[in-house]
């Protein structure tokens, strides 16, 4: 027989605890063993007033970003209705059934205020790094640096030729803060190659396009990772050009050094990191081996002698041809001796042109000039090491563990939902860059570090 149930009269009382409705495998209950957030109220505490109504809970808005972030729910409209509903969003959050939800402006209200002038959210990633730390997740010799274009939230058809043509006047946020950073290597000074477009609502994004990819306006988010288990010891919002991701690569490494005491013996990263001064300053400055390719365009196309077919003599400081004649730098004594480096940080070795004249290669070598010269970068003693470093075994292994950073990038987009961003303006591309780093992190310990199994009751 079919059976009813019936339900004569509704209980007057319920026993019932969010923590057994919570299951034990649930990502957020790993998560939560490794969140640490009794600092936060004495870090805010000169941001709060000391009379007046009692605000919400600052370690609740930030756990509810945490659920957001870890569990790709971007909207914080939605945010609110998922913690309201889910009991383990609840249990997370220290939230019992009949607790308020606090309303999504709360986070806005925070976030430009509070949250910003006292730097949480970077201070909740560098806790997050600690954590791995401690756990022994990062090992501190190798490390990797990228970045990836996230798009800004700006149509890419609305746009202005200039910044003169911004409205200053009723200039939002955003406008301000791109005001701001004129100046900035990492954004405004990065380049002095002006942008096509600049848009109205966000100028601080750049109008730039991926390879094959439609243009449209973007920041990039770049992050230096350890090689041992792929966490994330830095991240650094810039615009998205690569003088200004190279700016950002030293700015994260110095940066790991004074805050973890992190120095690593090698750095793998792609071919844009591989400019003369880049190595240079990894090499000669950092004590860091450089495991990147060289950005090198000395090869010609023509079916000429390149640079890589004349040897280089470093006790005489001259060049050799390929016909055995030798390029020097001066052909006679100054009485003030001269460097001869060029705006390009360059010296020229040149040949004699009576040399050049007998020699039955010149049509090989410098068919439209009387005399061939060579460049020669400042800095080629890094780029020969990089050189050297390129033929080793390390090298190839660099370069396999080095598409760990490219592996985050592809969790931050398709996982955590961040190819496009929401908030605008340098200091919202730097809130959601540390937030979705530090979710990362977070999910890279719940994973890596085992539950602790449960003691029998005896």
């Amino acid at each position: 027989m079919m059976g009813e149930r019936t339900v004569r009269q509704e209980s007057l009382f319920y026993g019932f605890a969010l923590e057994e409705h919570v299951p034990a495998d649930h990502l957020l209950r790993s998560i939560d063993r490794f969140v640490e957030l009794s600092e936060i109220r004495r870090q805010l505490e000169p941001y709060y007033s000391a009379i007046g109504r009692p605000s919400i809970d600052p370690e609740l808005m930030i756990r509810m970003l945490l659920v957001g972030y870890c569990c790709g729910i971007r909207s914080e409209r939605r945010l609110c209705q998922e913690v309201s509903l889910n009991l383990a969003y609840r249990w997370f959050c220290r939230l019992e059934l009949t607790d308020p939800v606090p309303d999504h402006s709360t986070f806005s209200k925070n976030r430009h205020g509070r949250f910003r002038n006292s730097d949480l959210l970077r201070k909740l990633f560098e806790a997050s790094v600690r954590r791995c730390m401690a756990e022994g997740i990062v090992g501190g010799e190798g490390f990797a640096v990228d970045a990836s274009m996230i798009g800004a939230d700006a149509h890419r058809q609305h746009g202005v030729a200039t910044s003169a043509d911004l409205d200053q006047q009723d200039a939002t946020r955003a406008v301000n803060e791109y005001l701001a950073v004129l100046d900035d290597a990492a954004f405004g000074a990065a380049t002095e190659v002006a942008p096509k477009f600049i848009s109205p609502v966000d100028p601080a994004a750049r109008w730039t396009a991926a390879a094959g990819g439609p243009a449209c306006y973007a920041y990039c988010d770049n992050y230096l990772i350890d090689l041992k288990c792929a966490v994330i010891v830095d991240v650094e919002p810039t615009t998205a050009v690569r003088q200004a991701e190279v700016t950002a690569a030293k700015t994260m490494i110095i940066r790991t050094a004074e805050t973890f005491e992190l120095e690593p013996e090698r750095l793998a990263a792609d071919t844009g990191y591989g400019s003369a001064e880049m190595l240079a300053w990894l090499v000669h400055e950092q004590g860091i081996e450089p495991h990147i390719p060289v950005f090198d365009k000395s090869e010609r196309k023509d079916g000429t002698f390149s640079r890589d077919d004349f040897q280089y003599d470093h006790e005489g400081d001259v060049y050799t041809c390929p016909a055995g004649k030798q390029l020097r730098k001066y052909r006679r004594q100054f009485t003030t001796p001269r460097l001869g480096v060029t705006k390009a940080n360059t010296v020229l070795y040149r040949a004699s042109k009576s040399d050049c004249d007998a020699c039955a290669l010149k049509s090989k070598c410098c068919p439209n000039t009387p005399a061939r010269k060579v460049p020669r970068s400042i800095h080629e003693g890094a780029r020969d090491m990089a050189r050297d470093i390129a033929k080793t075994d390390a090298y190839v292994v660099s370069r396999r563990e080095r598409k760990k950073v490219e592996m985050l990038f592809a969790h931050l987009k398709r996982i955590v939902g961040l190819d496009r961003l929401r908030l605008r303006g340098p200091c919202g591309a730097r809130d959601e860059f540390h937030l979705a780093a530090t979710a990362q992190n977070l999910r890279k310990l719940a994973m890596l570090i085992p539950m602790p199994k449960p003691i029998p009751a005896t």
